[in-house]
Formats: C-alpha cells, sequence, structure tokens
C-alpha cells in the first residue's frame, strides 16, 4: 500500500535531516554544530526543524541509530564462509571506509548530556546491545579458533574493536595526504589484529 503523500514527504524531509546532521557531525562535531547549522544545511526553517527532533541530542541518537544499524547490516551481509576472526577484520574496513567517507560522526564521550541523551534512547540502546553481542560472539568463535589470543578478556577485545573504530589516527593519515585510503584501512586493521611487533 502506498503512503500518502504527506507522510511519505515528512519521512523524506526527516531523513534529509538525519544525513545533514551526520554530515556535520562528521565535519564540525557535536560541540560545534547547532540546531540553526542544521536547518541551514537542510534548507528548512528551524522550527520545521523541531517538528522532527526536540533537540540537538536526539538529533545525534537519531544519526547513532542510524549508524549502529547500518553496521549491524553490514555485518550480516557478509560471507557465511568467512572464519570469525575474517568477519571481524571485514566489519573494522567496513567502518574505517565508512569513516573516511565521511559516514560516520564524530561524537565526543565529553558531552554529558549527549551521553546521557544516548543512554535513555531505546532504539539506541538495543541497536547497541545487538551489534555488541553479535561481535562479542565473533569475539569469543575466533578465540576459540586460535584467531585471536585467548588470554585477552572479551570486553576488552570488544572495546580495543570500538576504539579502532574511531581512532583519530586515521584522521591524521587522510589530513598528511601520504597514503591512499585503501592503505590507511589496510594498515589500521593489520596494526590492529596483527600488531606492530616485527
Amino acid at each position: 500500500m502506498r503512503k500518502p503523500f504527506r507522510v511519505a514527504q515528512f519521512e523524506s524531509r526527516e531523513e534529509a535531516i538525519i544525513e545533514a546532521t551526520n554530515r556535520l557531525l562528521a565535519t564540525r562535531g557535536y560541540e560545534l554544530m547547532s540546531m540553526d547549522d542544521i536547518a541551514a544545511e537542510v534548507g528548512i526553517a528551524k522550527g520545521s526543524l523541531y517538528k522532527h527532533f526536540e533537540s540537538k541530542e536526539a538529533l545525534a541518537g537519531a544519526v547513532m541509530v542510524r549508524l549502529l544499524r547500518r553496521t549491524r547490516l553490514a555485518l550480516e551481509a557478509q560471507p557465511a564462509h568467512l572464519d570469525a576472526r575474517a568477519h571481524l577484520e571485514a566489519l573494522l574496513r567496513w567502518t574505517l571506509r565508512e569513516r573516511l567517507a565521511g559516514g560516520v560522526p564524530h561524537l565526543p564521550s565529553a558531552s554529558q548530556s549527549l551521553r546521557d541523551s544516548l543512554l535513555a534512547n531505546h532504539d539506541y540502546m538495543d541497536e547497541l546491545m545487538t551489534l555488541s553481542e553479535s561481535i562479542g560472539t565473533l569475539i569469543q568463535k575466533a578465540k576459540a579458533d586460535g584467531g585471536l589470543r585467548a588470554d585477552l578478556r572479551d570486553e576488552f577485545v570488544l572495546y580495543t574493536f570500538y576504539a579502532r573504530s574511531c581512532d583519530p589516527t586515521l584522521d591524521f593519515l587522510k589530513a598528511a595526504g601520504s597514503m591512499s585510503d585503501d592503505e590507511i584501512v589496510d594498515q589500521m586493521v593489520s596494526a590492529c589484529f596483527r600488531g606492530l611487533a616485527g
């Protein structure tokens, strides 16, 4: 059944708002982004923006929910024949490529209001827990298969994986311009999974 025009228009505008917010978060960061900036980026009045999202925190939450869903779908779309470590490496590659393409926002952990808002966002928490459980299962399998060190605790490996996903090293290497995007991704994934030792 076809959606009514007004509903389709509302949803289309909401997607444009989320996309604009994602771009601004990726380029300016959460602290420097304002609701005025978002409205200007979309080309709508600030009042119209508030019909969709009540605050900057709500908008950042919507962006993060979308990112977590896309990450989960990217993981689910990987070939079934890959072993657990290869799944983890492929997901890290996908995440780093998304960052290089401007698809991953910079959200500082220093913002207490944003942290509180995300923790209260049920969609965000559900997606985060689902993704974390999937990655956690892969970590356990990779350790059992000998693909990851068995002496490392699962939560340490999980947080290390998330940290590599938002590692500022990528930004420094991109800004330096001496390496291609492919080289940056290859080096970062290699260092994460194989270390720096000779």
